[in-house]
Order: structure tokens, then C-alpha cells, then sequence
């Protein structure tokens, strides 16, 4: 398939939409009049007024909570380990959060509402400690290297132009926390973590930027435990140091805290917003994708054309014999992907077919469709492609039907799923009726791309880990990208990110309309339905490797393979995944 250069001047009927973020006024923590700057994370707590009579209480339940711990890990450790035994010095190897479903129903988890006032606080548990842990060895680098590289001196990395990576930075923050929670658990901190050292070798900067993300696992544990007074506090702190226009770990950890904040409120019944308001506003914007931030986004940030260009190339592979084409998307936004299967299937000059259609559903408002299909039907005329566009607005997915769609006998079928069924996971009778009404259509192919992440767990801490490393991530790819100072970078963290961030971590039951579960347990979903999994040709991994070299960090993003599908990550971290589908 030819390489396509697309340019945004394509783009040029499309409106700069500008969102404009409110700054954060960052409350100043004054201790003996001087303002602190990085401070020991048991001075903090003491700081905060830990000891003061006013919170005994808190104390209390802390103790009676690191005595639970305690008790539970005394208990765990007997259990494995007889008396006479040598306890081995390497974590414990961790179960998957998530599993894919043993059974023939597909239902995503949900987690009940917060804890009623008297239930009993839960500790920063065992399992999410492991959980902490093993995220500092997911990278491609072993433990051992990973030491190694914090053991350079910072003046040296400088020297080279080379800074501590952001999943170092976060590395670092876990194993600190890992080593600050159990420290105080009768000397078991070695069993945990049998790493030296979290902070040797990092000079100011980054010794700070570990403190700052320590702050956030502590303030996420006090909020888990309810001790909403002392994580206020600790907040307070992040948000003195953290910043929406700073380094990645600012930037990440304002969120963040925001997200921690409001978590409070809810749970403290301060939280006066419509959830359901909220849920809309956030779909009608990233179901647009042409705007000005978005457009700059896909230029500039490799994963979105890896994938498209690795499912185009597939999409034309599978139909490539066929005179009429008709392409089912769900998820259409702006539609420039499919820019690129209109100048492939035009330079098709040994079988030149008769008409591309292009069937976009969704709830989105129908202006914005016709957006899409001008700035489409513009593109296949100058390439004298016969060319149709439709538009099946459904407001809810459960109404979608096979007659919504006008399909011809003649027609060969590809359908075409990007994000959109995770948008479904805390509605399965949306999600069964769309995947029935699909094999009713029996497309020749089914792409589907989805994130690659786990943001569905029921416990609140175990996601907030997982949510951290994740978006860790994204922003990382940001500072690599684009400009610390970009109106893009700040739309889409603001709005996108930030947006996704307060909903995971902030929300509860079905306020929670962000969810993502990984490749895995779709396979599970997909089966249910008569599904098989087909290998992502050779020409597809062509083609997502070729995209890669047109970007300037395209070395940091990663090609890996899942099975028979391609999973997209960012130095080590799964980012998205791409699956290629035919029905029985």
C-alpha cells in the first residue's frame, strides 16, 4: 500500500475549538513561618497535624490500621513459610486484578459505592503493595539496570543530555512508598522490597518529583482509609508543588490530586456537579476529534497512525476483490483515517472499484457528521473516487438495529471499532446488542482497537496504580512530542486526560463511565459471539514500523505482539491494542 503524507490542510473548514482552563490556586503549606520545599514524608505527617489532640482519632484508627496490617502479613507469611524455613528475598508474584470470564456471560466489573460510615477502613492491602512493586519491573530493562541507572549521577546523565525517564521517576516513588509503608510492619520491608535505595543517584529535581508522586500514594491511602482530613492535607502538599504547565510528574500529579479531591467531596456529599451532564459533555468532545488540538495530536503523537494505517492496510488486504466496498465505523470523529483508505483504494489502478461507502454511527450530533463526510466527500472527488457517506444517529446504542443500516447485496462489509466498545462496559445490554447486530451484518472484517489497560478493578487503589502508570505514560509522550507551552498539549491534557483521570479515580458505580479492560479479556467477550481472531499480516506490521520511523521518538514507542494481535505501548507501558476479527 502506497505511503500517504497527509497534511492538515485538509483540515482547513475545520473550527479552532480552544478550551480554556481555569488555573489551580495552590494553597501554601508554612511551616515555622518558612515555606518548605521538599519535606521527609514522616515529618509531613507530623506536619500535618498527625499528632495534634485534634486528631487523635486519626492516630488511632492509623495504629489500630498498621496493626491489621501487620497482622495480616504475620498471618500470610505462616502460612507460606513454616518456621524453619528461609524467607526468600523477591516479591511475591502478583494475580492479574482482572480475569477474563470463566463463564458465558461478559459483565465488567463494577464497584459498589464507598464505604458505608460503619464499615471498617481498609489499609494500603498487601495485594496493592505487590501490585506497586511489579510495576517497577514491567519496563524492558531488568531490576538490576534499572538500579544501575538511577546509580549514575545526575550531573553525568545532564552531561549526556539524558534525563531520568518518567517510569523511573514513578519506579522509584513505588519502591520509596513500598519501603516507607512496611518499614513500620515488624522489619518485613525486605520480604516486600529488596531493592536498596529508592533515591540514590537522583539530584533535586528528581528527588522531588519522587517526593511529590510518595505524596500521591499516601494521600490516595488516606482517602481509601477515609482519613479525609489528613489527605486533604497531604493534597494540599501536592498541590503546592504539582502544576498543570510544569515538568511530566507536575503535570500528572495535578490531575491527580484534583481527581483525590473530588473523590473527598463526593464522599463527604460537597460534590454539587450532574455526573450525567458531565458524561455527555465529555462524549460530545471526544467524539468530535476536529478541532485544532486534536488534529495536532495525531500529527504529532505516534499512536493514533500506527494503528490506523496497520487496520487500513488490513481493511484493503481483505478487500481488495471487491467493486462496491461499505465501511461500518462506530467511532468515525474526524474521519482522517479513512483519508488514508481513500488514496489506496484510488491508486487501486488493477481493479478499480465501483463505490466506497461509509456508514458512521454514533450519538453525536449530526452536524458534526457532516463535517466528516464534506471534508471525505472533497478528498475521494479529487481523486475521482465514487464516493457515499451515511449517517445512523442512535441515541442509545440498546436501539441499534440491522435495518439501521443500508446494506446492499452486492456490498462487501468491514466494520471498524476504534474505543468505542469500552464506552459500553457499564452497559452490556448496549454492548450484546451491538455485537449481535454486527455478525447479523456478517462483515468480510472486524478492526477493532481499544485501550490497553485495566481501569475496571473494584478496588479503588489497585486502579488508582494501575490509572498512574498508565497516564504516566501519556505524559511522558507529551514532553517527548510537544511543547511544555503548546495550547494543544494543554487542551488535550486538560480536557482528555484530565477529564479521564477524575472520572477513574474520583467516581464510583455508575458514575464511572470510564472504563478499559485489556485485549485479554475482550477475547473472552468476543468468543461468546462466534468470533475468531485472525494474525495481523506481515504488511500490516509493515506499515504501523514505517510510521514509526516519520516520527522524531518513534524509538520510545513500542510494537509488540499479543497473541495474533499488535499491542502499542510507550517505553514499556501498553498503551493500545489492535485485533483483527472474522466470524464463523
Amino acid at each position: 500500500m502506497t505511503n500517504v503524507s497527509i497534511s492538515n490542510d485538509i483540515f482547513s473548514d475545520f473550527q479552532d475549538d480552544q478550551f480554556h482552563l481555569k488555573g489551580y490556586e495552590r494553597s501554601e503549606l508554612v511551616v515555622n513561618g518558612i515555606e518548605e520545599d521538599c519535606v521527609d514524608i514522616d515529618s509531613l505527617y507530623s506536619i500535618c497535624g498527625l499528632n495534634n489532640e485534634e486528631n487523635t482519632s486519626d492516630e488511632q484508627v492509623r495504629t489500630n490500621l498498621l496493626e491489621d496490617q501487620q497482622q495480616s502479613l504475620s498471618d500470610w507469611t505462616q502460612n507460606h513459610f513454616p518456621t524453619n524455613t528461609v524467607m526468600p528475598l523477591q516479591p511475591v508474584q502478583i494475580q492479574s486484578t482482572i480475569e477474563a470470564p470463566k463463564n458465558d456471560d461478559f459483565r465488567p466489573q463494577v464497584p459498589e459505592p464507598g464505604n458505608s460510615s460503619n464499615e471498617k477502613p481498609k489499609p494500603f492491602s498487601l495485594a496493592s503493595l505487590e501490585l506497586l512493586s511489579n510495576y517497577g519491573r514491567l519496563s524492558k530493562k531488568s531490576s538490576e539496570e534499572n538500579l544501575s541507572t538511577n546509580a549514575l549521577s545526575c550531573e553525568a546523565r545532564l552531561g549526556n543530555s539524558q534525563k531520568l525517564p518518567m517510569e523511573e521517576i514513578l519506579r522509584a516513588a513505588g519502591e520509596r512508598y513500598i519501603q516507607y509503608s512496611t518499614q513500620r510492619l515488624d522489619g518485613l520491608s525486605m520480604f516486600i522490597h529488596p531493592y536498596g535505595s529508592a533515591l540514590s543517584g537522583l539530584c533535586m529535581e528528581e528527588t522531588r518529583d519522587v517526593e511529590l508522586v510518595h505524596l500521591l500514594l499516601a494521600a490516595a491511602e488516606e482517602v481509601n482509609n477515609q482519613q479525609f482530613h489528613l489527605a486533604s492535607k497531604l493534597i494540599s502538599r501536592c498541590m503546592w508543588v504539582a502544576s498543570d504547565s510544569g515538568n511530566p510528574v507536575q503535570r500528572l500529579s495535578f490531575y491527580f490530586a484534583k481527581a483525590l479531591e473530588e473523590r473527598i467531596d463526593r464522599s463527604t456529599g460537597r460534590y454539587t456537579c450532574t455526573d450525567e451532564d458531565r458524561h455527555l459533555k465529555y462524549i460530545k468532545t471526544m467524539s468530535l476529534g476536529t478541532n485544532y488540538a486534536f488534529l495536532t495530536c495525531h500529527k504529532l503523537i505516534p499512536f493514533s497512525q500506527v494503528m490506523q494505517f496497520a487496520g487500513v492496510q488490513t481493511i484493503v488486504e481483505n478487500v481488495r476483490s471487491a467493486k462496491k466496498i461499505h465501511l461500518i465505523d462506530f467511532n468515525i470523529r474526524s474521519g482522517i483515517q479513512w483519508i488514508v483508505l481513500i488514496q489506496a483504494l484510488a491508486e487501486k489502478g488493477d481493479s478499480p472499484i465501483e463505490l466506497l461507502k461509509i456508514t458512521a454511527v454514533g450519538s453525536t450530533e449530526k452536524e458534526n457528521f457532516e463535517v466528516t463526510s464534506n471534508t471525505l466527500h472533497s478528498f475521494a472527488k479529487s481523486l475521482g473516487l465514487s464516493f457515499s457517506f451515511d449517517i445512523v444517529f442512535v441515541s442509545d446504542m440498546k436501539d441499534f438495529k440491522k435495518e439501521s443500516v443500508n446494506i446492499k447485496t452486492d456490498e462487501t462489509v468491514a466494520v471498524y471499532c476504534n474505543s468505542v466498545l469500552r464506552t459500553m462496559l457499564l452497559r452490556p445490554d448496549c454492548l450484546d446488542n451491538l455485537m449481535k447486530v454486527v455478525r447479523s451484518i456478517g462483515p468480510t472484517i472486524i478492526v477493532v482497537g481499544e485501550v490497553e489497560a485495566n481501569h475496571n478493578s473494584p478496588s479503588f487503589l489497585n486502579r488508582f496504580i494501575e490509572t498512574l502508570y498508565f497516564y504516566s505514560a501519556f505524559f511522558d509522550c507529551f514532553e517527548d512530542c510537544m511543547d511544555r507551552g503548546s495550547p494543544c498539549r494543554t487542551t488535550i491534557e486538560g480536557v482528555y486526560f484530565g477529564e479521564g483521570i477524575r472520572n477513574i479515580v474520583a467516581a464510583e458505580g455508575e458514575d464511572r463511565f470510564t472504563r478499559n479492560v485489556k485485549l485479554e479479556v475482550w477475547r473472552a467477550f468476543f468468543a461468546r459471539f462466534g468470533m475468531v481472531e485472525e494474525e495481523l499480516s506481515e504488511s500490516a506490521w509493515y506499515q504501523a514500523h514505517l510510521i514509526l520511523k516519520q516520527f522524531g521518538q518513534g524509538s520510545s514507542c513500542d510494537l509488540q505482539k499479543d497473541g495474533k494481535g499488535l499491542i502499542i505501548g510507550w517505553k514499556g507501558t501498553p498503551i493500545h491494542s489492535l485485533s483483527i476479527w472474522k466470524l464463523l
